[in-house]
């Protein structure tokens, strides 16, 4: 009923699960499906794999699998074929003969073939019948195939054609119209080929009258046991082992012991299975931990991104960037930075709408009194006050000129110090330089500058990186602003000296000195305290503003402070400006 009446009022029924559902497709796509977590995952992924297929190619596993089967098989053998010889001869109507010299020889160590000369009085001859019924007992739970051949090569039983009463010998057909097999297969079939090793000989099935024509047999026909290892044209691999049966010394044939094809393939591939299952557990803890490391450096990093986007499309409001400075690694320098950035960036703005609105105030006081005396002057019908009028719209003029001169050169301060190199810079020189102009330059009665430099035995101790010009404009408006406040006949001292790491230069003068609560305001821009000499309009109020501009330009600092006497009484005997920059140390 509720929510039918939610229909009727038009009012949507609150789904608190959309929102949460809309949160986490918003954070799957930014953290799982990101570009960085991608790479993130698959780098960690391809070190893995690596690893893993290092592992499947070198593992030493098979070889010791190789070797034991070996063994294993040249044991079975050598009792098998004991068996053969002792039990399977053949029981003949006329006697056998029998050399004993050939057995009481001490130098015949080894066994010999029965094609030698010496066999001529012996005869073993091999019975198929007993030899059958006894393989088949020794063989048919080995899953081994055996082969019993002759003195000459030639095939006498496969343990593959021995039944037992009852048995049906059958063979596997293909099915008609077999198609060959399929692509993942095939591809499959080709891994397991690029694992096996690739310097096996290739097996392959020699007639019955070809038995020499394997190299273990013909070495166990001639009395040594032998062994090899092959690979089918599946890519399985066959372990061969020939043992020679013989009885006192005396081959009377070979036994031939293989695996059957894929064996020892299956036991391999069962531990390469278990690999890759480990691999697969492996490879799933390392997507979701490369997710995991992957959110805390994609997320903040889009939120920060998205952050920097407003903040340069945004028209309204000042967009905030998120605050990760609790983080001590590069994303809280970056989420700092970006902060910094763009505190800096809107006092910049703010600056800029400020010196605009000072700009306009400046210039609009002159043209207010421009116009006021341009339209007074038609009225005017006395010479006196004609003139005087005239010396108004001058003197604004000449103040409009010195304004825009003086904006202009404030507005591109920033840009020329950026554009131009910093350079080796001796103060000193520059000192020496900027006070013989201002001692040349003198008008009447103004005050006289003098310089003193301390003396120091390092040449290069008043260098610093600056722009000469620049800091040249910095001691000149010191001097100019020291001159403007000093008594006519007073005296301007500009110092200079080298501090540990800075070089000081301070300008004193001889005037009131600054009221102490102006002392930082005296650098603000169009800001302007006459002094008595200084006429209206005299000074644009920027050459103290300039100077700090320039100074914390060259990672310097500019300040003022009043200079005090001695007297018990202490009273202010003038203002000192100072501006330390860093030296260049050596």
């Amino acid at each position: 009923m509720a929510s039918q009446a939610d229909d009727e009022e038009g009012v949507a029924a609150p789904r608190p699960w959309l929102g949460r559902m809309r949160a986490l497709g918003r954070f799957v796509a930014d953290n799982v499906f990101s570009s960085l977590t991608r790479r993130i995952a698959i780098i960690n992924l391809a070190g893995l794999v690596a690893m893993v297929s290092a592992i499947l190619y070198l593992n030493q596993f098979r070889e010791g699998l190789t070797d034991a089967r070996v063994e294993s098989l040249l044991t079975q053998g050598e009792i098998i074929a004991n068996a053969l010889a002792q039990a399977a001869t053949a029981r003949e109507s006329s006697p056998r003969q029998v050399d004993p010299e050939t057995f009481l020889d001490p130098d015949s160590r080894h066994s010999f073939s029965a094609s030698g000369e010496q066999l001529g009085a012996l005869e073993f001859p091999l019975n198929p019948e007993e030899i059958a019924r006894i393989l088949r007992r020794l063989i048919q739970p080995t899953r081994t195939r055996a082969r019993i051949y002759d003195r000459e090569g030639s095939l006498l039983l496969d343990s593959r054609y021995i039944l037992s009463r009852g048995q049906i010998l059958s063979y596997e057909l293909p099915p008609p119209n077999a198609e060959g097999p399929g692509f993942f297969t095939q591809t499959w079939d080709g891994v397991q080929k690029w694992l096996r090793r690739g310097d096996l000989p290739s097996y392959r099935e020699l007639g019955p009258q070809e038995g020499r024509g394997y190299s273990e047999v013909d070495a166990a026909l001639n009395g040594s046991p032998a062994s090899l290892v092959r690979v089918n044209e599946r890519g399985e691999m066959i372990v061969s082992v020939a043992v020679p049966i013989q009885r006192f010394r005396v081959v009377l044939g070979a036994l031939l012991l293989s695996t059957q094809g894929g064996d020892i393939d299956a036991i391999v591939r069962a531990e390469r299975m278990g690999i890759l299952r480990i691999f697969l557990v492996a490879a799933a803890v390392t997507v979701i931990l490369s997710i995991l490391l992957a959110g805390t450096i994609a997320g903040p990093v889009h939120r920060l991104a998205a952050a920097a986007e407003r903040v340069r499309y945004g028209r309204r409001a000042r967009a905030e960037i998120p605050d990760f400075t609790d983080r001590h690694d590069e994303i809280g320098h970056l989420s700092r930075t970006l902060r910094e950035m763009t505190r800096a960036l809107y006092a910049r703005i703010d600056a800029i709408e400020t010196f605009a609105a000072d700009v306009a105030h400046e210039l609009k006081n002159p043209l207010t009194s421009l116009r006021s005396a341009i339209d007074t002057l038609p009225l005017v019908k006395k010479p006196e006050d004609r003139e005087r009028l005239l010396a108004i719209i001058q003197h604004d003029l000449q103040r409009i000129d010195r304004l825009i001169s003086d904006i202009s050169d404030a507005s591109r301060l920033d840009a020329e110090l950026a554009r131009s190199d910093a350079e080796p810079v001796e103060m000193r020189t520059i000192l020496e330089a900027v006070v013989a102009m201002a001692n040349d330059l003198r008008p009447a009665g103004a005050a006289k500058v003098v310089l003193q430099v301390a003396d120091s035995d390092d040449e290069t101790a008043y260098y610093v990186n600056g722009h000469d010009t620049r800091l040249g404009q910095v001691i000149n408006n010191l001097i100019d602003n020291a001159r403007s406040f000093s008594p006519e006949g007073g005296e301007v001292r500009v110092k200079a000296r080298r501090l540990r790491n800075a070089v000081e230069i301070a300008v004193e003068d001889e005037g009131p000195g600054i009221p102490p609560d102006n002392l930082t305001r005296i650098f603000e821009r169009f800001y302007t305290d006459r002094g008595e000499r200084e006429t209206f309009g005299s000074h644009s109020g920027l050459g103290l503003s300039i100077s700090k501009q320039i100074v914390e330009a060259h990672q310097g600092r500019i300040y003022a402070e009043n200079r005090m006497s001695k007297d018990p009484v202490p009273k202010v005997e003038g203002a000192r400006f100072v501006v330390r920059l860093p030296a260049i140390t050596p």
